[in-house]
């Protein structure tokens, strides 16, 4: 059997609390006995269970009893063996719901303590943290502290040679304000001659404008002379370059005439040297051909650009 328990000890625990008047449950038998497993006990309570019955069968047999009274009996006695079969059924019922929802209730509990066991535990670990990182900030502050002893003593000598330096400062600048006072008066001074000077250069001043003004008039009508006798000279020279334009044109067109009646003589010359050669009589025909051309000579370029020029 599991963990040394035995049906018998099982029956005979169940029995002596049902003689006690009890429901034999799988707690009380478990307190009956002292140890052993609840579902090894839930078993033999029901193989106990089921042997009552033909225990109690065996026990209605009452020869000494009428048969009506110990029929009477039997009845009686199923009717109340039933009904605590079902009170204990019931009951068993109730006390496996319960048990479960023990079971339940220590596993949730169980979780609910290992998370707050594990958030303990980083709480630990987290404060452990927090402690070195205090202890190394209280080091760190230790050394800032006599540093700052150590420059609280540098600025206490740098405010008292600051404050002799502000001593110095403040009779230099009452020397300065006596000595800038010396100033404004001679500023003012200053001023009041540089005032009438002023008036004095801008009277000139006015003076001098009156008199460019005038000047300015006098120029003004002498350049209006000067632009109507550019205009008449303008219009002269404009009128001589057009005629000169005309004269020119007209030149050009007898030079091509000219130059259109020697093409046509030099044509001639050809031909007229041409039949001379064929006849060998080229002396007498060049001959005549010379007093030809001297007779209608042409001028030449150069005599028509001095013609020009002449123009």
């Amino acid at each position: 059997m599991a963990r040394g328990i035995t049906q018998d000890q099982v029956n005979r625990a169940a029995d002596a609390i049902l003689g006690a008047g009890d429901n034999p449950t799988v707690e009380k038998v478990r307190a009956e006995l002292g140890t052993g497993s609840p579902n090894t006990i839930t078993r033999m309570l029901d193989a106990w269970r089921r042997q009552l019955g033909e225990r109690l069968r065996q026990l209605s047999a009452l020869p000494e009893v009428p048969e009506a009274v110990g029929q009477a009996m039997l009845e009686l006695w199923r009717l109340a063996a039933d009904h605590a079969e079902r009170v204990l059924e019931s009951r068993v019922a109730n006390e496996r719901a319960a048990l479960a929802t023990a079971q339940a209730q220590l596993a949730r509990e169980r979780e609910t303590w290992e998370t707050r066991l594990q958030a303990a535990e980083t709480a630990i670990a987290q404060a452990q943290t927090a402690r070195e990182l205090a202890e190394h900030a209280c080091t760190t502050l230790d050394g800032q502290l006599q540093d700052s002893h150590a420059l609280r003593a540098d600025l206490v000598l740098q405010r008292d040679r600051l404050q002799d330096h502000c001593d110095q400062q403040a009779g230099l600048i009452q020397l300065l304000r006596a000595q800038l006072d010396d100033h404004q008066v001679a500023l003012q001074s200053e001023r009041e001659r540089q005032e009438v000077h002023i008036r004095a250069v801008e009277d000139r001043s006015h003076q001098e404008v009156d008199r460019a003004r005038q000047d300015a008039k006098q120029w003004q009508h002498r350049y209006e002379a000067a632009e109507r006798g550019h205009r008449d000279v303008v219009t002269t020279i404009q009128n001589r370059c057009d005629s000169a334009i005309e004269q020119t044109r007209h030149l050009e067109q007898e030079a091509s005439r000219h130059a259109g009646q020697v093409a046509a003589l030099e044509k001639a010359l050809s031909r007229a040297y041409s039949a001379a050669t064929e006849r060998k009589d080229r002396p007498t025909v060049s001959k005549a051909l010379a007093k030809r051309g001297q007779a209608k000579k042409m001028p030449t370029r150069r005599q028509i650009s001095k013609q020009r020029g002449d123009a």
